[in-house]
């Protein structure tokens, strides 16, 4: 359950990649008296720089590499022990490249997030930016939700609007998104805290 925000909330983060979304979340959440405190981020890629950004915080690390086990079920199981050893409030996937077992999603319900570089229930899935501007959309954004089985169909937490300008590629409106997801997912983890 969320906890009040006179409590700190302890949350694990998944992640794949270069961990932008994990240093907007350690630079909103510094010092004893945050609601949240980042138990751990836990990678499926031992190159991934988001690591390195965590370790450079103080908070451990740990790789666990999907390609050693026979499949997913079997990540999924060694990823729940895992994480369950933190004994989090909340699970952030913060670029988390793996699409997560019924069973995984189901034992977290309600406690388990993700950020979308579109505005679901718009594109779902991949290449969001190229879409909005085939599309003709005049905003695109970003969107954190609470992870259901469907892939980015949960509940809605908290959006974010950028414009989509006429001379924009998928580049650039990737960079004015991305530059409004790390403002927006410490926000909507607070407001996932607020709720509760």
């Amino acid at each position: 359950m969320p906890q009040s925000m006179s409590t700190t909330c302890d949350v694990v983060v998944l992640l794949s990649g270069s961990g932008g979304n994990l240093q907007a979340m350690i630079d909103s959440f510094k010092g004893d008296e945050q609601p949240v405190r980042i138990r751990a981020v836990i990678s499926n890629r031992a190159d991934a720089f988001g690591l390195q950004r965590a370790r450079d915080a103080g908070i451990p690390t740990h790789v666990l590499n999907h390609k050693q086990f026979e499949g997913r079920e079997a990540f999924d199981a060694a990823l729940i022990e895992l994480i369950d050893g933190f004994a989090p409030q909340l699970v952030v996937l913060a670029g988390f490249m793996r699409i997560l077992t019924p069973g995984f999603v189901e034992r977290y319900a309600g406690r388990l997030i993700n950020i979308h570089p579109s505005l679901l229930p718009a594109f779902p899935g991949l290449n969001t930016h190229q879409r909005a501007i085939e599309a003709g959309c005049r905003v695109a954004g970003a969107t954190v939700h609470q992870v259901t089985v469907e892939l980015d169909h949960g509940p809605i937490l908290d959006q974010a609007v950028v414009p989509v300008l006429v001379d924009d590629t998928p580049a650039t409106l990737a960079d004015r998104v991305l530059t409004q997801e790390h403002r927006l997912y410490p926000r909507a983890v607070e407001g996932w805290l607020r709720r509760g």
